[in-house]
């Protein structure tokens, strides 16, 4: 059985690839990691993987620079998450190595989500809508499109890179499809009427065979080899929409997911059911939305508190 370092972790992002079914991208940050630690350790052997190893790792890492001085603790545990994530597979091949217990994650604050308000929600979900007379079919078929997008990751909460792998054979006579999402693993999603409704007026007008739900058009159409639409073609779509309907801050498609997870909780949905919608492993992940729809606590304290002392 192999021993040195670099080989085994050859085998362990196969393991994470074909076993664990961890996308691409996923293996490519485990590798980008890991190789950091071996060059800068300088250990070949898992035996000599000590906890004075990662503590000096460590320490190099927090003395990298940042955009707060040195590098965020968030991103420290990236890479204490993959040290830990390979002492494990270690551990299940017999390979005598650091406990992986041994290795604790940096205590870091709870992030601040980027949330838009209702009326900017509803600014930006009508921004493709609008008069139609003297416009292209081009132009029309794109403000179809970029309606049913919009639509479509509010009702669903999809990621955008999910949205952007759907094809276009949805059945649209039932209310929910599934999706395979983060990690591989397959969910099902729900469409809501006004979903269903912007999708059909989308493919109604399609004119061309491609099998993406949603495709370039235009001058992007002309010289492109795969019609599909980008991850990146979709951020760039949502900053003209979140731009012509006024918003400030930055608007992603993982803030139409915020929106879409803050409205079933203010509408009265339990935890568990919105972290099994956005397919959250931990709730805690889930919990960063309750302290958003938690506003009529105040109405309880002003109403109940200190009635003695009036």
């Amino acid at each position: 059985m192999a021993q040195d370092l670099k080989e085994l972790k050859s085998q362990f992002l196969e393991y994470l690839e074909i076993e664990k079914g961890r996308s691409i991208k996923t293996v490519e940050n485990y590798d980008r990691y890991l190789s950091r630690f071996l060059s800068h350790s300088k250990i070949t052997a898992p035996a000599k993987l000590t906890e004075q190893a990662i503590r000096e790792f460590r320490l190099h890492l927090n003395r990298q620079p940042g955009t707060s001085g040195s590098m965020k603790l968030k991103t420290q545990n990236y890479y204490m998450i993959s040290l830990r994530a390979f002492l494990k597979f270690l551990r299940k091949r017999d390979i005598e190595s650091l406990n992986p217990e041994r290795i604790e994650l940096a205590k870091v604050g709870q992030r601040d989500l980027d949330l838009i308000t209702s009326g900017e929600l509803e600014r930006l979900m009508a921004g493709p809508a609008g008069p139609t007379q003297g416009k292209s079919q081009s132009a029309i078929l794109t403000a179809l499109r970029d309606k049913a997008i919009l639509e479509l990751f509010f009702s669903t909460g999809l990621r955008v890179s999910e949205l952007c792998g759907l094809n276009r054979d949805l059945d649209l006579s039932r209310d929910e499809f599934s999706v395979r999402g983060k990690g591989e693993k397959v969910r099902v999603v729900f469409l809501s009427p006004v979903a269903k409704d912007a999708i059909k007026k989308y493919l109604d007008k399609r004119g061309d065979v491609d099998d993406a739900l949603f495709v370039q058009m235009g001058k992007n159409s002309k010289n492109a080899k795969d019609l599909r639409l980008t991850p990146r073609s979709v951020e760039r779509m949502i900053k003209h929409y979140a731009t012509k309907a006024g918003i400030t801050r930055k608007v992603t498609p993982h803030v139409i997911r915020h929106s879409f997870a803050t409205d079933l909780l203010e509408n009265g949905a339990d935890l568990r059911s919105v972290q099994a919608l956005l397919v959250h492993q931990n709730i805690a992940t889930t919990q960063v939305y309750t302290h958003v729809t938690d506003k009529h606590l105040r109405e309880v304290h002003k109403k109940f508190h200190g009635q003695r002392r009036t």
